[in-house]
């Protein structure tokens, strides 16, 4: 007679919670805050770890931002209120050699970076796992919105259940080893207030607090003053010329301008909207023109990270959906790779302001499950 195959806990292994060590990130808000709390309920042998990031005498003066001094202070009571040790890590080096320096750098190449997914690839989800390892945890959990689940093949990754606060942009370079070892006990979620619910049930002082808005080191999202005070003399000034090759007008540094933009272009009385096309940062220039030259059908992406159940290049083309921002719909298109970690992506539907430096993340056609993504790297 077969015996039964032990039973499993919530976070998926065959042994009590108690007998079970997980580190918890903790950022300080309200998401990773009742992750912690509803672990530690549950019995978990819960450690919380709190990353400091930047400068902690800024992060002290700085609200609305994940990891600052605050927000330490935050997890830290959470950690007391529901009887887990947490420690805060001095990740100030690593952050600004792993996101900080490269996100200047690429700014002033003329590309949009997106830090937080550096931030997630580089640090939370490398040297923290490391460092949970370290600590002979099971697994590590976070608070972000998106799901784990288990496939023919091994964990896959899929997106929240509440699409609007559904992460799966920002973690799209999580690899199949990395996924093997995280947990995400919100992405099944139906929503934010469901959580805040969960915070208020737990006692948690953090209940109420606002979502971080800004990047973290980004005060009120005014990239060109944290890139000039990173890279002094960033700002040189230069002419807007339109794509045709006239002269409209001058501006104060390409670093002020991001491709799609319209408003603040300062070459006012033309008679059709312009839109910023191209930023040409050797020449100093910003390339200007009409709506239609933002319009991509094709976008070639690197340092893809394959999260489908066949090689990457097992197929000359892969028919999914994509998203080019954060905040658009997937897209249907189609990938055919070049090699293991670059491909060209055609759009079936052409995408206004597809900029270098963003992400091209792939989903599913149907159904929730991400594919992977890489990197836009000229456009």
């Amino acid at each position: 007679m077969a015996l039964d195959a032990p039973k499993l806990n919530s976070l998926g292994f065959a042994k009590p919670p108690s007998e079970t060590r997980v580190v918890v990130a903790m950022s300080g808000g309200v998401d990773s805050s009742v992750v912690a709390a509803q672990l530690a309920e549950e019995g978990y042998d819960v450690v919380g770890v709190t990353l400091q990031l930047y400068d902690h005498g800024a992060a002290l003066a700085k609200k609305g931002a994940c990891c600052a001094g605050i927000d330490i202070h935050d997890a830290r009571r959470v950690a007391e209120d529901m009887g887990f040790p947490h420690y805060v890590l001095d990740y100030e080096n690593i952050f600004k050699d792993a996101v900080i320096d490269e996100f200047a750098d690429s700014y002033l190449a003329g590309a949009t970076p997106v830090p937080c997914i550096r931030c997630n690839e580089r640090v939370k989800f490398k040297d923290l796992l490391e460092t949970a390892k370290d600590l002979e945890a099971d697994c590590m959990a976070t608070g972000h919105y998106i799901q784990r689940k288990m496939g023919e093949h091994g964990p896959e990754l899929h997106c929240a259940t509440d699409a609007n606060r559904d992460q799966s942009y920002f973690l799209f370079s999580t690899t199949p080893e990395q996924l093997d070892y995280l947990r995400f006990p919100l992405g099944h979620l139906p929503s934010k207030d469901a959580t805040r619910e969960l915070a208020s049930r737990y006692g948690l002082q953090v209940a109420d607090k606002p979502d971080s808005q800004d990047i973290c080191f980004v005060p009120n999202g005014n990239y060109a003053s944290v890139i000039e005070k990173l890279r002094p003399g960033a700002a040189e000034p230069g002419e807007i010329v339109h794509a045709d090759g006239r002269v409209l007008g001058t501006h104060h540094g390409v670093i002020h301008y991001t491709i799609g933009q319209r408003r603040g272009l300062g070459i006012g009385g033309l008679s059709d909207p312009l839109y910023v096309v191209r930023l040409d940062v050797d020449a100093k220039q910003v390339i200007v023109g009409p709506k239609e030259m933002l319009s991509t059908r094709t976008i070639p992406v690197r340092e893809i990270n394959w999260l489908g159940d066949a090689p990457f290049t097992s197929q000359k083309e892969w028919h999914v959906s994509v998203k080019v921002r954060s905040t658009r719909p997937p897209r249907e298109a189609i990938i055919r790779p070049l090699t293991d970690t670059t491909a060209e992506v055609e759009l079936l539907t052409p995408e206004e302001g597809v900029s270098p430096g963003q992400a091209c993340v792939f989903y599913e056609t149907e159904g929730s499950r991400i594919l992977g993504g890489g990197w836009i790297w000229r456009g």
